[in-house]
């Protein structure tokens, strides 16, 4: 299925105004096939996508006919396209080899003999921040700042745009922060997503067929005479396949990009040696990161591996029906020719356009979420740059995405401290969120987090007038930023394209709903993580988070079920297995001892409370008889007691049916509980747990019947 991307806001530079965007007929009109090229539709086979299906050649078959093609001629067809697909994802590797890749040393070596280029860049970037800078201290001066505020965002935008891709990227980030940011200067930047000044048709189409090796005519039959979209690397075409009609995104790369970001990342790099050296409070390294940010924006320069991202990210999320994902016509692309799908759809920083399609824009936001902690923490393969330029609302209200030049991944250890961590935050556990630094590569085993801990406990209980759940993500962040300053914290690279990703998320989402919290529409997600995923760390923090003090916190246990609930993915029968596989392990006795232990007080308070239940539904004069003359009833139990009691027996009652109330629950899924029970280990607990009830239970009878009898108090 091909949809299209979203036309560029009115609202766009000045210099950049052009007609609306039509198809034209490509100017070239000499036809020669692509070497090597085949039709998408050739031979028997229909390719959209990941998706195949029979194409009927002969008119005199029917319908049912159709049905009944034989199993063996489709799983030829489908064996015979994918073969084509690998051998054309072959060819644009070939013709990519010689992309630009980041090398730091080459790149020094380059700009270190060339001095006055370098310094005429560094007074290019000064005078022009300096001079938006100056301008705004005068215009405080002056009390003018309210009303210069959308000609200084406007100059702003100019700025980032004439000292090229390395400031728009910047830029990009800022339009996303309504919290950072004013509105004015929001409605401006956004710009810079898509809407950035153009080169030269003549150059793009010139590019487009150096590249591909083919005349434009031969390839497409119509294409449109500007660009749909400008980004900072690049500008988009909407073009249509002659051999197929198939309508197509074309996006071509900006002429001498890799020189100027080449320049930027070396003085940035420069500027990383000198913070490194003498900025003793910032104990991160920050070379590493600007490498790794470089690294990623240059692996963006090569539009064959942003295709091989695109076709690697279509595989993870091909069985979310909300999320659509453009396929890639290999023997379109190279180096700095990318064709995909065209996806017809609405930026979701329109959200006016969007929801007078029926949308909903919180509604997407969250789809967006959701499907980036998956990213991030599932599969470890995420989405770095989530701009509104890069998330399209399509007419079906899926959410598309439509740039993959910069992914990262995150570290398999590092994902489950993640969802550790946020779980610690939550229920404000500062001594665990310390020792998650150690699993997040944060700090080495040798330094000690106890001070660690008064620090974050300033922080959130000062941020906190509520919950944690009421905390958004820039906060925490900043909270954690005072942390990382005061002690001597590494900050590993990865964690700073997952904090762009993140942010800008959060930016998006608070454009729809200034109030809304990311952190409560994810918690769901990481409290169902910490009740199913069998990952030894998440299963050391859900005991650690469950116990305490030798004592099972069952309000704990009633959060994290009522928000695991609200995540779609959520079963009862994963939340089972890998606690009972924890409990009945060879490393089990220590937690099997709390089990005993916490099995016998729950047993205790629910007969107990049942029969407290049934003495008050008594009649009085069966109350009387049942009393014995103790005026305080038949139980002896202080009222503090009693309360505690009946409260625990209460809360366990929840927990049960917040169990049976969970769409997945079935009682067939408790058979593996009994299965497990006839183990020899499990036999030993049962008995454990059987004998300390029948002690605790002969205990408290024992009690009753030797209390002493009530005084009577003889009349004077």
């Amino acid at each position: 299925m091909a949809v299209s991307l979203s036309l560029p806001s009115p609202r766009s530079l000045a210099h950049r105004r052009r007609p609306p965007p039509t198809l034209h007929r490509a100017a070239i009109v000499r036809v020669r096939p692509i070497s090597g090229t085949k039709s998408d539709a050739g031979g028997d086979g229909i390719r959209r996508g990941d998706q195949y299906a029979v194409q009927l050649t002969s008119k005199s078959r029917t319908p049912s006919a159709a049905v009944n093609v034989d199993l063996h001629a489709r799983l030829s067809v489908l064996s015979k396209d994918r073969a084509e697909d690998m051998q054309a994802e072959a060819r644009a590797l070939a013709r990519a080899e010689n992309a630009t890749a980041y090398h730091p040393e080459i790149i020094a070596a380059k700009y270190s003999s060339r001095p006055f280029k370098v310094v005429s860049r560094m007074l290019e970037i000064f005078t022009g921040l300096g001079s938006f800078a100056l301008k705004l201290a005068v215009d405080q001066r002056r009390g003018q700042l309210e009303l210069r505020k959308r000609q200084r965002a406007a100059e702003l935008t100019e700025i980032l745009t004439r000292l090229g891709p390395t400031f728009v990227k910047i830029g990009q980030g800022l339009s996303t922060r309504p919290d950072i940011c004013p509105p004015e200067y929001i409605e401006e930047l956004s710009q810079l997503q898509d809407a950035l000044p153009t080169f030269p048709n003549e150059n793009a189409f010139a590019l487009i067929e150096s590249e591909l090796g083919a005349p434009l005519g031969s390839m497409f039959s119509a294409i449109s005479p500007e660009p749909i979209a400008a980004a900072s690397l690049g500008q988009v075409y909407k073009a249509q396949f002659k051999h197929s009609g198939q309508v197509v995104a074309v996006k071509v790369q900006r002429p001498e990009i890799e020189e100027a970001i080449g320049l930027d990342f070396y003085l940035l790099r420069g500027l990383g040696f000198l913070v490194n050296k003498y900025v003793d409070f910032i104990y991160t390294d920050v070379v590493a990161l600007v490498d790794e940010f470089a690294k990623r924006v240059y692996q963006e320069l090569n539009y064959v591996q942003e295709g091989q991202n695109a076709r690697r990210f279509k595989k993870l999320y091909a069985d979310n029906q909300e999320i659509y994902v453009p396929d890639i016509y290999w023997d379109y692309t190279s180096a700095k020719v990318l064709t995909m799908d065209w996806v017809d759809g609405i930026k979701l920083s329109e959200q006016e356009a969007i929801e007078k399609r029926g949308l909903k824009l919180l509604n997407l936001v969250d789809i967006g979420i959701q499907c980036s902690l998956r990213q991030l923490l599932e599969y470890g393969y995420f989405h770095a740059d989530p701009h509104p330029g890069n998330l399209l609302a399509t007419p079906d209200g899926r959410l598309a995405f439509i740039d993959f030049g910069m992914m990262s991944e995150t570290p398999e250890e590092a994902r489950s401290a993640i969802i550790g961590h946020i779980v610690h935050l939550v229920n404000r556990d500062y001594d665990a969120m310390a020792r998650d630094y150690y699993a997040l590569t944060f700090l080495t085993p040798d330094v000690d987090v106890s001070p660690i801990v008064p620090a974050l406990r300033n922080f959130f209980d000062d941020a906190l007038n509520s919950t944690v759940s009421e905390l958004n993500f820039k906060t925490i962040v900043d909270g954690l930023g005072i942390v990382l300053y005061q002690y001597p914290f590494n900050v590993p690279a990865y964690y700073a394209l997952i904090l762009r990703s993140l942010t800008v998320l959060e930016g998006l989402a608070l454009y729809a709903d200034p109030n809304f919290k990311v952190l409560a529409a994810s918690y769901p997600y990481f409290a169902k993580r910490l009740l199913t995923d069998p990952d030894p760390y998440l299963r050391d923090a859900l005991i650690e988070l469950l116990f305490k003090d030798g004592k099972f916190r069952w309000n704990r246990l009633e959060n994290l079920l009522v928000q695991g609930r609200k995540d779609r993915d959520f079963t009862t029968k994963d939340a089972l297995q890998p606690v009972l596989k924890l409990l009945l392990g060879p490393g089990g006795e220590e937690l099997r001892a709390l089990v005993v232990k916490e099995a016998v007080r729950v047993t205790e308070v629910i007969v107990l409370g049942s029969m407290i239940d049934a003495y008050d539904s008594m009649p009085d004069f069966i109350k009387v008889v049942v009393r014995n003359g103790n005026a305080n009833g038949p139980f002896k139990l202080s009222d503090g007691e009693k309360r505690s009691m009946l409260e625990l027996r209460d809360r366990v009652l929840r927990v049960w049916s917040l169990l049976r109330s969970s769409d997945s629950f079935d009682p067939s899924l408790l058979q593996p509980l009994l299965q497990v029970l006839e183990e020899p280990e499990a036999r030993n607990l049962s008995g454990r747990i059987v004998g300390g009830i029948t002690q605790r239970l002969s205990a408290r009878l024992l009690q009753q019947i030797l209390r002493s009898p009530a005084t009577a108090v003889a009349p004077k």
